[in-house]
């Protein structure tokens, strides 16, 4: 068949790329927003803006549009804008709020700073029932408010809550329509030869045929890398995955971010025969698996880059060239992953398993040094010599935990105290009601004077919303003999502790001398604080 040699582009297929544009209105009408918002009392509520765009279409607002529109809305009911959490190509339906990048951080991290969330509409917010519901118990938790434009949606009342219930289960219905549909697509997609949906497998890409069809063509610069690791892997001696990687980057067929398991991956995938393939989702390797039509046959799409023949050879010459690493763990198969790094080259030490006339041993060993840095055998060993110099180090270290604390109640009494004293203060003026007599000029004064300590009492932190950590009465040393060692790489990852492993060559000794040297950052004791996950139970 033939084929035009136009490649059919992202945007052709549907596919966006969104871009925020701004224009000399815009900016013009942000700038005189910006300036309204200027003259707000200091004690105007703070709102944050939610921006959120999966599709951008005819049919769509745009997130400019979006930003103006929440931005006129904040000026009619008196907040101040303090940030805009902008969440471009982001699906409502696969990703909640809590998960978005920006979003997600003021949710997570920043929720001191604001009192009120607008969104333009319910939809560009949440799709499922079970996040809006979620949301709003974090909201009432937390003391905040949820305000859409389009939407009567306002948590101060109780038919606003209701109201945004309801609406919630509208676009839950709605999302799951919308997922039905492309599931069914897919599925139909599945079964016809014509390519109507999708990422080609690497070696191929989309064209349109005579008919305007859109089909799968070979890729020249891909067939040229994918039969030279043929060749290379078919010799007597063959180039090892790694070899191939740094050749097909040098001449230029590959990007540089191309590694060896991806490069594996791709050999080893039945559609370069030219058929239909569809994830192998049993087991924890990532394969891929042919397609078979309603006749118990493969559904072939495109020309092929091998033949059956030749992908089996392939496959034969990568399983002996292959080395069998351990089985995978649920709790993964090397400890402290990402804590343990390579003095020399920065990258994380992994464990790997080898095979020696019937013997297996397990090493640590780097991505990057040259065979491994010579590995570093007994990995026990190195786990336990780093738990005992965590503990050293940091095991007597206090166990904080994250509380959030409102100053609403204390604003309320700074308030009253103060309409208090200045009430006093009028009253004991010259000609005040509290100077007609002696007796009642001295009550005032020491109510006045009362008045006073308690106001200069009340800490000015307490009246902001904020982080405080609490002491929970145990140290980090009983947190981790109570959790075990998956506990505590847990949180030396999440604090960014590093342990360097130096391996030095000891002159007629097998094994290379083992150095650790521990890295813990400056400011650990703010990083070990735990932060209580609001939203764990959503899942």
């Amino acid at each position: 068949m033939a084929k035009r040699t136009r490649t059919r582009t992202a945007t052709d297929r549907g596919a966006y790329d969104v871009e925020t544009e701004w224009t000399k209105a815009d900016l013009a009408l942000l700038e005189e927003l910006k300036k309204a918002e200027a003259l707000l009392p200091d004690d105007a509520p703070r709102t944050l803006l939610s921006v959120r765009l999966s599709v951008l279409t005819d049919d769509t607002t745009s997130p400019v549009r979006q930003e103006l529109d929440l931005r006129i809305l904040a000026r009619e009911r008196g907040c101040r804008v303090i940030g805009v959490a902008s969440d471009l190509n982001v699906s409502a339906t696969k990703v909640p709020p809590w998960k978005r990048k920006e979003l997600g951080d003021w949710l997570n991290n920043r929720a001191p700073e604001f009192d009120v969330l607008l969104f333009w509409k319910l939809d560009r917010f949440v799709r499922r029932l079970s996040d809006l519901s979620t949301m709003i118990d974090w909201c009432l938790k937390y003391g905040k408010n949820l305000v859409s434009k389009n939407d009567s949606i306002d948590l101060t009342t109780t038919a606003g809550k209701i109201m945004v219930t309801i609406i919630g289960g509208i676009a839950e219905i709605e999302a799951a329509n919308t997922s039905t549909r492309v599931t069914s697509l897919w599925d139909y997609t599945k079964t016809q030869s014509d390519w109507l949906v999708g990422k080609p497998a690497f070696g191929y890409e989309t064209a349109d045929d005579e008919a305007g069809r859109v089909v799968l063509a070979i890729d020249e610069h891909a067939y040229r890398a994918l039969r030279w690791c043929r060749s290379a892997a078919m010799r007597d001696r063959p180039a090892s995955a790694r070899r191939m990687v740094k050749v097909l980057v040098r001449a230029g067929l590959c990007g540089p971010g191309l590694t060896a398991s991806t490069l594996l991956r791709r050999l080893r995938n039945p559609a370069l025969m030219g058929y239909r393939v569809e994830e192998d989702k049993n087991g924890g390797v990532r394969r891929s698996k042919i397609v078979l039509g309603n006749d118990a046959k493969p559904i072939r799409v495109a020309d092929p880059i091998f033949t059956e023949d030749e992908f089996q050879s392939l496959q034969a010459a990568l399983d002996r060239r292959g080395k069998k690493q351990p089985t995978r763990r649920p709790d993964g198969a090397t400890k402290f992953l990402g804590v343990l790094i390579c003095h020399d080259c920065g990258s994380n030490m992994t464990v790997q398993k080898n095979r020696v006339k019937d013997r297996f041993y397990m090493y640590l060993r780097c991505g990057k040094c040259k065979a491994g840095g010579h590995g570093a055998p007994n990995p026990d060993d190195i786990y336990s010599k780093l738990v005992d110099d965590v503990l050293r180090v940091l095991g007597d270290e206090p166990v904080m935990t994250r509380e959030y604390r409102q100053g609403a109640e204390a604003r309320k009494e700074q308030q009253r105290l103060e309409q208090s004293i200045s009430y006093y203060m009028t009253g004991l003026e010259p000609g005040g009601r509290f100077t007609k007599t002696r007796f009642t000029k001295e009550q005032a004064e020491r109510s006045l004077d009362d008045l006073i300590k308690q106001l200069e009492a009340i800490d000015p932190e307490s009246t902001q919303d904020r982080w405080v950590a609490v002491h929970n009465g145990k140290t980090f040393r009983t947190h981790w003999e109570e959790g075990g060692m998956e506990a505590m790489a847990a949180d030396l990852l999440r604090v960014g502790v590093k342990c360097a492993v130096k391996r030095t060559r000891v002159q007629g000794v097998r094994a290379p001398h083992i150095h650790m040297k521990l890295m813990i950052p400056k400011d650990v004791r703010d990083r070990l604080i735990l932060k209580e996950d609001d939203f764990a139970e959503a899942f």
